[in-house]
């Protein structure tokens, strides 16, 4: 089948719901019934939820796992080049034949049924992962938890939560106990929880959850801590301590992600070879990522060039204190942005560590921010700003003026993906 076949039903199922987002498990239950409950048959799960770092924290965990000779199933969102990218079948991207097959079976058994992308392509995945034996099935909340597609496993092995903030008001709420309250829907009963680094405000709430579910909590500050101490990665847990290699990813917020990932590996006793492959061998495009080849690099070989997905301000924050921790040379952004998203959040903390930003829009997103806007936007901040057409021109623009600084084009995972699909 060819590589055209599972674009063309991907497109077909964006128009079995009018909306994008409609968070209820009501159709997802449907359809699983109608395939045959797939999900009851998948390995072990590990379900991951939080605003920031779930991503890079399931990468770690299963590079672990794999260290450890183990296969892994994983369902990660949203993609950056593929669709494909989102279903890893022991270990491998899932293949064009198999992911025309699953999504076709699921198209056939909704029967037309209204159903959003995201829930339908979800019970794809779990269609795929019942088919081939792993090990252990990592799954990551597409939004929220409580109501997320992924929802509906009632025994995981282990649920993890990442550090909480405000991001997606819209669909969880306006405060920070609201939107904890929606991430600690993936708690079950007697479900051991990893806990990243909280707010006061949400780990009260995960807390009283946990409380009632009788779900034993593993939280950073309590149960176990992670820093960096001559240039190494020290764990420490009730079981003891640990010196590792620090995170391959690169950022002082990995430090913490790395803390909950080996709180994970180590609850279900991995062992050393997977602990060391956790931190070195992990990896998550568009994370702080140095580009190093492509047409980009090549338009500008003396640029060092990074790559950077996250778009909220707690996102922020951790570029800005990561940019601190590099070389000294001139910084300057290229940003792009979703009009639903904190621009003036993301961009303060930015602010210090940049010369200028040049804003660009999101190209094929109906929800990008106007260029003109996010510059505006960035000028309030105190940013030096301009504008282009695109991420290749506004690149241009600052060889022109600054031929051997650093550029980070940052702002949103769809900037990424474009940007890697573009940069070969």
């Amino acid at each position: 089948m060819s590589a055209q076949g599972s674009d063309v039903i991907l497109q077909r199922m964006m128009s079995l719901h009018p909306k994008i987002i409609d968070l209820t498990l009501d159709r997802v239950w449907r359809l699983l019934d109608a395939l045959g409950h797939p999900e009851r048959a998948l390995p072990p799960v590990i379900h991951a939820a939080g605003t920031n770092g779930k991503g890079s924290t399931l990468a770690m965990i299963r590079a672990g796992y794999e260290g450890a000779g183990k296969s892994v199933h994983a369902y990660t969102s949203p993609h950056l080049a593929r669709f494909h990218e989102r279903i890893r079948v022991a270990g491998k991207l899932i293949s064009e034949d198999a992911l025309s097959a699953v999504l076709d079976e699921c198209w056939t058994a909704n029967g037309g049924e209204s159903i959003t992308y995201f829930e339908i392509t979800t019970c794809a995945a779990f269609l795929a992962f019942a088919r081939t034996p792993a090990d252990v099935t990592l799954m990551e909340t597409g939004l929220g938890g409580r109501l997320d597609a992924t929802n509906v496993f009632e025994k995981p092995a282990l649920t993890v939560i990442t550090p909480i903030s405000l991001d997606h008001q819209q669909f969880l709420g306006e405060t920070l106990a609201e939107i904890a309250g929606e991430k600690a829907g993936i708690l079950k009963r007697g479900v051991p929880c990893v806990v990243g680094p909280q707010p006061d405000e949400a780990m009260e709430v995960i807390e009283a959850r946990a409380a009632r579910l009788g779900a034993p909590l593993l939280a950073h500050g309590q149960h176990w801590h992670a820093w960096e101490e001559r240039g190494r990665l020290v764990f420490q847990d009730e079981t003891g301590l640990m010196d590792l290699p620090l995170p391959n990813l690169p950022g002082a917020h990995q430090i913490e992600n790395a803390g909950a990932a080996l709180a994970a590996l180590r609850h279900l006793g991995l062992g050393e070879a997977a602990y060391e492959a956790a931190v070195t061998r992990a990896e998550w495009p568009a994370r702080m990522q140095r580009l190093r080849e492509g047409p980009l690099v090549e338009m500008a070989p003396d640029i060092e060039l990074w790559l950077d997905g996250g778009h909220n301000p707690a996102a922020g924050e951790a570029l800005a204190k990561h940019l601190a921790t590099l070389p000294d040379r001139p910084t300057h952004l290229i940003c792009g942005m979703l009009n639903t998203k904190d621009v003036t959040g993301y961009l303060r903390p930015l602010a210090a560590r940049a010369q200028s930003l040049t804003a660009v829009s999101i190209p094929g997103e109906a929800n990008t921010l106007p260029a003109e806007e996010t510059a505006g936007i960035a000028a309030s901040v105190g940013l030096s700003t301009g504008t282009a057409a695109s991420v290749a021109e506004a690149l241009a623009q600052i060889v022109a003026k600054a031929p051997a600084a650093r550029v980070l084009i940052c702002g949103s995972l769809y900037l990424a993906g474009h940007v890697l699909r573009e940069n070969g």
